[in-house]
Formats: structure tokens, C-alpha cells, sequence
């Protein structure tokens, strides 16, 4: 959520709110298992995690599409709560859009010229307009929810005082979330019972984390660490779903006035519970749980012009995959280039191919595991941005009877390393590990341009620099390609490596990888060297060591 941005940091506006877009994503894909573990509230069908990750990148890329346009700030920010209004998904994902909606617009409208305390002040006012707007769309609201968090950030941004800086509002609401949060057991019996926080109101705890980490460069003191166990809730009982509340969740985006939506709610109220509509000028997306499917589209037929329905039986996810799996076996991989994509084709797998400087979409990976026809698929990210879209896909692909299976792999040459080991004619686990093993095993690295100064783990940069890139550290900052490439081809050997692999990039120089090879070949005979053009844009060498 940015916000009087000059008064913080010094970044322009475009680029820091670019960049929480990135970070609260990057955080919300890695909180993802632990909040689905975390869901038994509404329904338990542990998916709070992946739809708010989903909402989010919907609300990313619409953005950043935007952005791409020529877009000016405020229009980058209607697109992507836009976005998250369009992609919002489940009911968590549906009530952290209308927090979107109801924030993001006045925020990045802040005056870039007003003082840290006015911008305290604004942000108190925000997250209070935010609240306000997510329980008034809620059907039936819930204390000890999402809605209980956000309510607790307002007020704590609100008693930190309207002469507070922005730093200080920032904090006292993150902290009063989390208070709220750990409440949230004793609100909810569905939650005590189960001995775990509100899966949503997590999700919201991330968002205010990462918004204090991205505007003041500073870990919040009860942040939990990257690596921690899943919760384990206690299991609900084997008839809860779909046996004492609706069997159904319909979804759909709906074109009315917002006229209209007063007798909607009133039509879908006595149908069933967790009713959501959120909106505005003109669209809105519905959500709700309901026994009569029919009847709640009706009544979005009644307001307007419903589209994207989406209906979920919460009894197929709670049963075993349906009977009739595919079979057969694919690999789906991201591309980073055309040349990249030619040699996963050619190795038999599906390709899903990244834009220039775009981290492909958990839907694009979806839509290519499904697509495959398989019922066994392994999937490569080969982007440590990717992975969590990846893991998000696999889990929605799960539901739909694939087995699924995601090698974690952060770059295109680990990618390159599985697939070459891959053989459908092991047992399914048995490819996983040898697919798994090869991407380990594989030292990776990468030559680069700096775009702007910043402090790296080899010391300040600035733009125009080569960047040498070790196992995804900036390691090395020097002035040449070529000798750059070298030394990062010589800290991945370190001392031992069978083969080495060059991916040449679209703006590479001409001859770079004879260069490199040549050099290589001359201290270390013993090195096979394979060239490749990968054709990817941002870094001119892609390197591994195997």
C-alpha cells in the first residue's frame, strides 16, 4: 500500500509501488501453504492461501500491463484493484480485493509533496475507509475473521495519533493486526476448535508486513521466519463439509448498477451464508455459499449480466480424485527465450513461455498442466519468482485428479538439467527424485547490466555495470562481459564440474561464448562445453556447471 511516497523513501512513486506489488506477492506466494493450512473457516478446503495469492497476481499483472502501456500512477493503481476485483478468488481473496479497492486509489493519489505526518494521517484515514468497505460487504459479518484484522489495524493506525509519522502509523496498525489475529481463536469456536488463527486474517498480516518492510527497510520484530512448520489444525469432522452448511460455492462477475446490488443481497441472503459482493462503477464480483446453485444465478440474471461463473461442489474437494484421471505423464517448463523454448519442445515437454521481463502467471502454468492431458506432470519452474505460481497451479490442478509434482528449480539451466535426465518410464516418484537431484546438483549463474546503483554482496554497482551472478547472488561487479563471465564460470567450477553449459542471450555481443569457451577449454581441459542460444532478455549469459 504506498503511500506519500518522497516523504519515505526516495524512490519514485511508479517504481516503489511497482515494487510492493512484487514483494507482497513474492511474500503471499511464500506464506501460501501455511495460510491453506490455516483455513477451516468457512469452510474448511484449505485454498485461503492459494486464492489470495491468486487474487493478488491477477492484481499484479493487470498492473504491470498497465504500466507497460505508458500508464501514469493513478491509472496503474485503478488496474490493478481492477485486477484483483476480476481475479479475486474464494471468499478471503474476494474481501482482500474490496481492502484493494477501497485503499490503493486514495493512496497512490497521496500528495508526493506532503509531509511524513500528513501521510500518517492518511494512512489512518485509508485503512478505516478500508475496513468500513470490507464489512459492509459482507452479507453476514464475523468477528474473528479478516474482518476483525483489519478493523484492529485501523484502529491502531488511529490511536497512534494524527501528528504520528507515517513510519510510527505504519507500525502501530501492523501490530495491532497481529494482536488481532491471535485473538481471532477466541472469537471463532471454529478456530478454537481447531487450535489455529484465522487463515484470512494471516493473509492480511502478511500484506501490512511486507508494506512495513518495503517502506521503511525494516523486518518487523515478530515477523516469523521464512522456514517454519505448517500448522496442523485438528481435523474437522469427516461430515462437516457440505453436510451441516451449503454443498455449493458460486462465484461470478456481474454487470449491474449499483442499484441493482441492494435487492441482489436481499435475493442471495436466504440462500445460504459467507455472502461477498464487492464493487463499483459498474462491476462487482459475487460470492456465496448456497444448496441451490441455479437460484443464486438467477439472481444475479435479475441485477444484470453475470459472466465467469465459477460453481465448486466442497464435497469433490474433500473426496478422492475423480475416477476418471487422465493418464500418461508431461513436463510443463517456463522459457525465458525463443531459443530456450526450441530446445524444451524439442525435449518433449510443454513450454510456457515468459514475456520479456514477466514472471509467467499461476493460470498460464494451470492451463498448460491441464492442457498436457496427462494425469502425471512435473513442473519446472526455473524462476525463483515462478515457484509459488507453480506451487499454486499444481494445487488447483490437484483438485482436477493430476497428480502434480513442482522441482523448485530458480533457473533456466536447472530446468535444462532436469529435463535432460527426465524418463517417463520410471514410477512417477522415482522421475520426481532423479529430475530433483540433477536441478540440485547443478551450480548456476548469470552475467548482467545494472539498471540502477544499488549496494549488492560484491559492493556498490551503478548503472552500466556487469553483474556476475553466483548461485542468484550479485557476486562480482566489474566493467567487461567477457572477463566477468570467466569469473563467474570459474567460482561455479571450483575445482570440480564435468560440463559446462553457456546460454546466450539476446543482447549478447557476437562471439562472447567462443570467447568464454576458449578461455575456459585453456585452464581446464578436462570441461566439456556446450553452447546454447537461449535468446532471453536481461542477462546476455546464462551459465551452469554440472
Amino acid at each position: 500500500m504506498p503511500t506519500n511516497l518522497a516523504a519515505v523513501t526516495a524512490e519514485p512513486a511508479p517504481v516503489l509501488f511497482a515494487r510492493w506489488r512484487e514483494q507482497v506477492l513474492a511474500a503471499l506466494g511464500a506464506a501460501r501453504e501455511e495460510l491453506d493450512a490455516l483455513n477451516v473457516f468457512p469452510v474448511p478446503d484449505g485454498d485461503t492461501g492459494t486464492n489470495v495469492y491468486l487474487t493478488i497476481e491477477a492484481a499484479a499483472q493487470a498492473a504491470a500491463e498497465a504500466e507497460a502501456n505508458g500508464a501514469d500512477l493513478v491509472t496503474v493503481g485503478r488496474a490493478f484493484t481492477d485486477g484483483a476485483l476480476r481475479g479475486a478468488r474464494g471468499n478471503s481473496g474476494v474481501i482482500m480485493s474490496e481492502l484493494l479497492r477501497a485503499s490503493v486509489p486514495r493512496l497512490v493519489r497521496a500528495d508526493p509533496a506532503a509531509d511524513s505526518t500528513a501521510s500518517g494521517l492518511a494512512l489512518a484515514q485509508v485503512l478505516r475507509a478500508a475496513s468500513d468497505a470490507a464489512w459492509a460487504a459482507v452479507g453476514d459479518p464475523v468477528e474473528g475473521t479478516i474482518l476483525s484484522v483489519a478493523r484492529a489495524a485501523a484502529e491502531g493506525a488511529e490511536a497512534a495519533g494524527g501528528s504520528a509519522p507515517l513510519t510510527r502509523v505504519l507500525r502501530a496498525a501492523t501490530t495491532a493486526a497481529q494482536e488481532a489475529l491471535e485473538q481471532t481463536p477466541n472469537q471463532l469456536e471454529r478456530l478454537r476448535q481447531a487450535g489455529v488463527v484465522d487463515a484470512g486474517g494471516r493473509a492480511l498480516v502478511v500484506v501490512l508486513d511486507t508494506t512495513e518492510r518495503v517502506l521503511t527497510g525494516r523486518v518487523a520484530q515478530d515477523a516469523r521466519p521464512p522456514h517454519r512448520a505448517l500448522p496442523v489444525p485438528i481435523p474437522p469432522p469427516a461430515d462437516q463439509l457440505g453436510s451441516d452448511g451449503p454443498s455449493y460455492e458460486v462465484m461470478y462477475l456481474l454487470d449491474a448498477p449499483g442499484s441493482a446490488i441492494p435487492a441482489l443481497r436481499a435475493a442471495l441472503a436466504p440462500l445460504g451464508d459467507s455472502l461477498v459482493v464487492v464493487g463499483g462503477d459498474g462491476l462487482w464480483n459475487v460470492h456465496v455459499h448456497v444448496d441451490d446453485v441455479g437460484a443464486a444465478i438467477e439472481a444475479g440474471v435479475a441485477a444484470g449480466r453475470p459472466h465467469r461463473v465459477q460453481v465448486t461442489h466442497f464435497a469433490d474437494q474433500a473426496d478422492a480424485p475423480p475416477r476418471s484421471r487422465p493418464t500418461g505423464r508431461a513436463v510443463v517448463i517456463t522459457a525465458a527465450g525463443p531459443g530456450l523454448a526450441r530446445l524444451f519442445r524439442d525435449a518433449g515437454a510443454v513450454v510456457v513461455e515468459a514475456a520479456a521481463g514477466r514472471h509467467p502467471r499461476a493460470q498460464d502454468l494451470l492451463d498448460a498442466v491441464v492442457g498436457s492431458s496427462s494425469g502425471e506432470v512435473v513442473v519446472l519452474p526455473n524462476d525463483r519468482a515462478a515457484v509459488a505460481a507453480a506451487e499454486a497451479a499444481a494445487q488447483q490442478a490437484r483438485a482436477r485428479g493430476v497428480r502434480v509434482a513442482v522441482i523448485p528449480t530458480r533457473a533456466q539451466v536447472q530446468g535444462l538439467a532436469a529435463l535432460a535426465v527426465h524418463d517417463p518410464g520410471r514410477s512417477f516418484d522415482d522421475d520426481v527424485v532423479h529430475m530433483s537431484a540433477a536441478a540440485a546438483q547443478t551450480r548456476h549463474g548469470a552475467v548482467t547490466i545494472a539498471t540502477r546503483r544499488a549496494m549488492t554482496t560484491a559492493g556498490l554497482c551503478e548503472p552500466g555495470d556487469v553483474l556476475g551472478v553466483v548461485d542468484g547472488d550479485f557476486a562480482i561487479v566489474g566493467d567487461d562481459l567477457v572477463v566477468v563471465a570467466v569469473e563467474v564460470v570459474e567460482r561455479l567450477l571450483g575445482g570440480s564440474g564435468e560440463l559446462l553449459t553457456i546460454l546466450v542471450g539476446a543482447e549478447a555481443p557476437d562471439g562472447i561464448a567462443g570467447q568464454v569457451q576458449r578461455h575456459i577449454s585453456s585452464g581446464r581441459p578436462d570441461v566439456d562445453v556446450q553452447v546454447h542460444h537461449g535468446g532471453q532478455s536481461g542477462y546476455p549469459v546464462l551459465l551452469a556447471v554440472e
